[in-house]
């Protein structure tokens, strides 16, 4: 959530910046210096009131003991009065700041100067490409018919179980799942990232918190009895461990590293998109989490994609990184890379990760702050990132390495899987 202070100090640089979003903010930032007006004069009419009031209760005082019971019951009647004004604007005051809340929430996070303009994803910028892994042409077999001449993933007996976006993993498919789980997380201990396992499950302020809500109310899955949400990604139960938080600026930068499950309705998505594990209801996923003073969020950015990066080289993955223009990016980042891997079964590129700078937007409604070495206390800087989702990752290792006599395990993965081949 963008802060009150600088949308009224910078009301004209707002609606600007936002447009690179492909949002039309006029009327809405408008509307919140409309209702912040509002807001201020009920505050300052309420305070003078109270001012009022106060004096005459000590000049009621002074009376009362002097004896004068008829001046006394005339300030008694005047007190009367401002109690009656006071909660006219109370109730002015509530509505308004009701009001406020309601529209700060529907402003999207400001980008950075950096993001370029677009509309789709046709638009988005190619900032990194190593792909020189990519096979010559040839026969290749997509994952989808793969995982059922192997036997390692099984969507009938899924959809069977629980309905369709919801696989079995089987065998070695399975082995292979744990073994990409504990390989992402021993690299991620290993570069300085601090384990934890987060619930599943997160209430509406955790929700609301991150961003989720209410912007993606309709694409997470809602339990109306306790009123809890599934997770759709990692960062929202680890991020939220900082909410209501004042860090020393000493114990910066937080890196939190967490593997779970995701649960996404994913409505409305159709066609090849969704084929075999392009796109699911479920799905495992191990996730990065930054909490950093402001002045170092971009290098942080910065190391966070050149982590992941270092991820793909490892599995052998050709891949590229691409810069989100505004109209692709989310409601609440300020930067975002995606990462693309090649898919040689299906001969496009498949996003596997996204990496973002969300600056101050998640710690305004967080209340995550954290104080300086002068006492100061500032908002701080969030940021994630997927290292890595493991559907299409699983899709592309098993494309790209397919061969006659089944399919090979990456180096890097063979002493967690205990096995070499797929087959």
């Amino acid at each position: 959530m963008l802060q009150l202070s600088f949308i009224r100090e910078k009301t004209a640089e707002v609606i600007d910046r936002l447009k690179l979003k492909n949002f039309d903010g006029t009327q809405v930032i408008g509307e919140i210096i409309r209702f912040d007006d509002i807001r201020r004069e009920s505050q300052k009419a309420l305070d003078e009131l109270q001012a009022q009031s106060n004096a005459i209760a000590k000049e009621i005082g002074i009376l009362f003991k002097q004896g004068k019971a008829s001046e006394t019951n005339a300030l008694k009647e005047k007190t009367a009065e401002l109690k009656t004004k006071a909660k006219e604007f109370e109730i002015k005051l509530e509505a308004a700041r009701k009001e406020l809340d309601d529209l700060l929430v529907r402003v999207p996070n400001l980008p950075h100067p950096g993001v370029p303009s677009g509309r789709s994803a046709e638009d988005n910028e190619i900032v990194q490409s190593e792909d020189a892994m990519i096979p010559a042409d040839g026969e290749y077999l997509p994952h989808w018919e793969l995982i059922t001449k192997y036997d390692i993933i099984d969507f009938v007996t899924g959809t069977k179980i629980t309905g369709s976006g919801f696989p079995v993993y089987k065998g070695k498919g399975a082995r292979l799942q744990r073994a990409l789980v504990n390989f992402f997380l021993d690299q991620a201990i290993a570069a300085g990232y601090f384990e934890v396992q987060p619930p599943y499950m997160v209430n509406a302020a955790s929700a609301f918190a991150t961003g989720q809500l209410p912007d993606k109310d309709g694409q997470m899955y809602h339990d109306l009895t306790d009123d809890l949400y599934l997770i759709p990604t990692a960062e929202v139960p680890v991020t939220n461990i900082y909410r209501d938080s004042i860090l020393k600026v000493q114990d910066l930068p937080c890196k939190n590293v967490a593997y779970s499950a995701c649960f996404r309705r994913e409505a409305g998505s159709w066609g090849k998109d969704v084929r075999g594990l392009n796109r699911l209801h479920q799905f495992d996923k191990v996730e990065i989490v930054q909490v950093t003073v402001p002045e170092k969020s971009y290098h942080a950015l910065e190391e966070m994609r050149e982590y992941v990066a270092g991820l793909l080289r490892k599995l052998e993955l050709p891949f590229r990184i691409v810069k989100l223009c505004g109209g692709d990016m989310s409601f609440t980042s300020a930067l975002t890379y995606d990462f693309e891997v090649w898919s040689v079964g299906q001969k496009r590129w498949l996003e596997v990760s996204s990496v973002s700078n969300f600056e101050a937007f998640q710690s305004n409604r967080l209340k995550l702050r954290y104080k300086d070495e002068n006492g100061k206390i500032h908002l701080a800087h969030t940021l994630n990132g997927s290292a890595l989702a493991l559907p299409r990752i699983v899709a592309a290792l098993l494309e790209i390495n397919q061969t006659p006599e089944g399919i090979r395990v990456p180096e890097v993965l063979k002493s967690y899987c205990r096995f070499e081949m797929i087959n």
